[in-house]
């Protein structure tokens, strides 16, 4: 019975649809995320930044990314970041990379204080967990205050990350792994690897929770097309 109670106490409700539950998301909610994973994560591990994504930016995936930013749950960025982790370690990249360092995209300072941390590093968390890899929180910093990605262009979203990043830190001698939320164009990243390569520091890829990348829809997960 004491058992009993301190389960029921302990429980908490589900960020995403407030459902009362003994983990960060509940059993209904984990199986809508998981109808969007990749079949196979690796499909963009190609070209001059190699893409490792968890999942289509699908609705599910969407809406839980925005949770995690916007309503202070970086438990459920973590979350995200474990699941990523997973995919990473069943894959074989994960004996090709061993002890590479993490390195997540960071925020303006100011954004930063205003949500009160970064979702990128909170996947990073995640996936380090899981992955074992070591993280490298502070060894990009971004001086160049952006605007939002959504509705820019190709070449807007390119010009508004240009020398967005600076270097801090003791540079790792090791070939380093970004990792963000969301990939889409891939201006962000580009950026981020063009000052890390500037200092020496080379990448080797980006692994992302999700991606908008043409051509994962040959890709995801068959259960999608079941449910």
């Amino acid at each position: 019975m004491l058992k009993g109670l301190l389960s029921l106490f302990l429980k908490s409700n589900c960020p995403l649809c407030d459902r009362a539950s003994s983990e960060i998301l509940c059993s209904s909610c984990t199986q809508q995320l998981q109808r969007e994973r990749l079949k196979n994560p690796q499909h963009g591990w190609k070209g001059d930044i190699p893409l490792f994504a968890w999942a289509k930016y699908g609705e599910r995936i969407k809406r839980a990314i925005a949770a995690a930013k916007y309503d202070n749950s970086p438990q459920l960025a973590e979350c995200l970041g474990l699941y990523l982790g997973k995919a990473w370690v069943d894959s074989p990249l994960s004996t090709q990379f061993k002890n590479t360092p993490v390195v997540p995209i960071p925020l303006h300072p100011k954004k930063l204080k205003e949500r009160g941390f970064n979702q990128a590093e909170s996947i990073a968390r995640g996936f380090c967990q899981y992955t074992r890899l070591p993280l490298k929180s502070n060894l990009l910093e971004r001086r160049k205050e952006t605007v939002a990605m959504f509705g820019l262009g190709i070449d807007d979203r390119a010009k508004n990350v240009a020398d967005a990043f600076c270097v801090r830190g003791r540079l790792p001698h090791a070939p380093i792994l970004l990792i963000d939320d969301i990939y889409t164009t891939g201006a962000t990243v580009q950026s981020a690897t063009q000052t890390l390569c500037q200092n020496g520091v080379k990448v080797v890829g980006v692994v992302a929770v999700a991606t908008t990348r043409k051509g994962v829809m040959d890709s995801t997960n068959s259960d999608r097309q079941k449910s």
